[in-house]
């Protein structure tokens, strides 16, 4: 044997070469037994569940579009009313305050009697005669007794109250 092959041949690399190789190749013996114990195979009708899903989101897509579309014109549309709606609500709502207005005139207008007369008014101190007014409810009304109202009024008939007739209260 040679001898220079022998002195030179302390490496230990060539014997961790082989070593990985071995280590390598139990790994992919391993790899392929686990992968042929799976037995499992792609379904022969996934291409057609995968075409069917693509169509529903498809559709799906199409249906949201549709959905944002309409719901940008209901938007519009309800816009619209309202904008002319408001000026509709703002005449009613001056009409109400005209209305309003006229009643409280009417209320603070002097009313005509019968007769054509102004209807009395009271003065301080004083009380006019309403329908269904006694002398009792009078007496109520203004926080007198009926002896100091009968006092204050002398020439009155207090069973023959009349709409409009003036009672002194003081």
């Amino acid at each position: 044997m040679d001898t220079i092959s022998r002195e030179s041949n302390s490496s230990y690399l060539p014997v961790a070469g082989v070593l990985v190789g071995v280590v390598a190749l139990i790994i992919g013996v391993t790899a392929l037994v686990k992968v042929s114990s799976l037995g499992k195979r792609v379904p022969e009708d996934l291409p057609d569940k995968l075409a069917s899903i693509e169509t529903d989101s498809r559709n799906a897509a199409a249906s949201a579009d549709k959905a944002s579309k309409d719901i940008v014109s209901l938007t519009r549309s309800t816009q619209s009313a309202f904008d002319s709606i408001g000026p509709e609500i703002g005449k009613m709502k001056e009409s109400i305050t005209n209305l309003e207005a006229a009643a409280k005139a009417r209320a603070a207008a002097p009313r005509a009697t019968k007769g054509g007369e102004a209807a009395a008014v009271a003065g301080p101190g004083e009380y006019v005669v309403k329908p269904g007014d006694t002398g009792t409810k009078i007496a109520k009304a203004t926080g007198a007794s009926l002896a100091d109202l009968e006092a204050a009024n002398p020439g009155i008939d207090w069973k023959r109250l009349r709409i409009g007739q003036k009672i002194k209260t003081k």
